[in-house]
């Protein structure tokens, strides 16, 4: 993957002007950090702490998605009935709410790398002990302690990744990175069908465990703390040393000082999300994502058997489901550098106008299977393709001690979504709705989605405006 910036000239030149000189003639240099990073290009340096989050995140997409991989051979292996699947799957979704929402929290006090560290083996190990499990409440535990792990990666994951990157790319970075989520979960369906008929069920949750383990052990070696972080925890010379390999054509002089204040602000909180005319927006971003995450899982798991009710056969429902996926791994993809050219509003809002108009029309049984199958492509760019687009909005609207904070917490609320979707589906359909009914249902949260992101883009830009 190329990842675009300027050259290495008018980079170093740009980045000296973010360094200012003592009058004097005692070399100290005053730096102002935001502003060095987004004057220099995208450094080796900063490109690996990319790969190293990305590698996480990847392995998030796998081990979310792995039981439901590995749910046709656990029922038979334990002779029990796919309903006695379901506290497995909320316990996992419940997991990831309370670890969104908790270590999020911890981030912003203690540091973005600890938590993302400890989040990543925390959850391998849990893998490992999913693969011993004897019973459906020991499974129900597990996953519930492998969704505390997964929960505290992607807030953490684009808080660390927002700060390195330079704001020109930014909405690129955290997108592209985003799709390793779903990269993750399209890899852990191929391994899982390789592995099950050779290893059974129990042999993708050792994968699952083993290869994060791995990642949590290069990543304690290899993935620094955030500069902005460390700039507020006054931690001068771990920060001078990670600025001379962000920048090592800069002259930082003998003595170095920070353009922003050192002392720390206040520990992260979640009152801190209602402070400072924050409170609208950070109640209008919890309702998209719990709105556009009701969606998105409300199509991930009810697309397939709900085509089947419009009288497709199992194998073209499969690749509707497909079908949805790979337009959001396309749309994420390509929003992020449409949203770094336009802005995130200009973006979002018409991806969800959009979104409720195609969702509608998946219902549609005057629809040929071609157009099916674009309106739902459709479906995927502007529903799936647009929430990396919402984790790293979140990203840019809280200052570094809450940061975390904030984008943990719209997650949280967004996973309540999650369950929520497909529990009220199942409702519906048992009061017998038909598929067309269940459709144009799901094309309000949708355009719900649309006119909450006009409030949000007024509230924000008035509030950039009071400054």
């Amino acid at each position: 993957m190329s990842f675009p910036g300027r050259s290495i000239s008018s980079g170093v030149s740009s980045a000296e002007a973010a360094v200012l000189r003592s009058p004097d003639s005692s070399n100290s240099a005053v730096a102002d950090i935001a502003a060095l990073i987004n004057a220099l290009p995208l450094s080796p340096f900063q490109k690996r702490i990319m790969v190293l989050i990305g590698g996480v995140v990847v392995m998030d997409g796998f081990d979310v998605q792995a039981i439901g991989f590995v749910a046709p051979a656990l029922t038979q292996d334990w002779h029990i009935d796919p309903a006695a699947l379901g506290p497995i799957f909320g316990a996992g979704l419940l997991g990831m709410l309370f670890g969104s929402m908790l270590l999020s929290i911890v981030a912003d006090r203690a540091g973005r790398r600890p938590v993302l560290v400890g989040s990543t083996a925390f959850f391998g190990l849990a893998m490992l002990g999913t693969a011993a499990a004897e019973s459906v409440q020991q499974m129900v535990f597990l996953r519930f302690l492998t969704g505390l792990g997964l929960g505290g990666v992607m807030a953490n994951a684009v808080a660390l990744a927002s700060e390195y990157s330079p704001q020109r790319q930014r909405a690129s970075l955290l997108m592209w990175i985003s799709c390793g989520f779903t990269g993750g979960a399209i890899a852990g369906g191929l391994i899982s069908a390789a592995l099950i008929p050779w290893g059974g069920w129990r042999s993708v949750f050792l994968v699952g465990g083993v290869l994060p383990l791995g990642i949590a052990a290069v990543m304690y070696w290899g993935l620094p703390e955030s500069l902005l972080f460390l700039s507020q925890q006054g931690a001068h010379e771990k920060l001078k040393q990670l600025l001379h390999r962000l920048a090592p054509g800069v002259d930082l002089g003998r003595d170095f000082h920070l353009a922003t204040p050192t002392q720390v602000r206040g520990r992260g909180s979640f009152t801190k999300l209602f402070r400072e005319d924050r409170a609208w927006m950070t109640v209008l971003l919890w309702l998209v994502s719990f709105a556009n995450l009701l969606n998105l899982f409300f199509l991930a798991n009810w697309l397939p058997l709900l085509s089947t009710r419009m009288g497709y056969t199992s194998s073209i429902a499969v690749l509707m489901g497909t079908t949805l996926q790979l337009g959001g791994l396309i749309g994420a993809l390509f929003m992020g550098p449409l949203i770094d050219r336009l802005g995130y509003y200009r973006v979002l809002v018409p991806a969800f106008l959009i979104a409720g108009l195609v969702v509608a029309a998946i219902g549609e049984p005057r629809l040929s299977l071609p157009l099916l199958y674009l309106v739902i492509f459709a479906a995927g760019i502007c529903i799936v393709g647009a929430q990396p687009a919402l984790n790293a909005l979140a990203s840019t609207l809280y200052p570094t001690e809450i940061r975390a904070t904030g984008v943990g917490w719209s997650l949280g609320v967004g996973r309540a979504g999650a369950i929520v979707g497909p529990v009220v589906a199942a409702q519906l359909v048992s009061l017998n709705w038909s598929s067309q009914a269940l459709f144009l249902a799901a094309a309000v949260p949708a355009s719900f989605s649309c006119i909450v992101v006009i409030g949000l883009a007024f509230v924000t830009r008035r509030k950039l405006h009071a400054l």
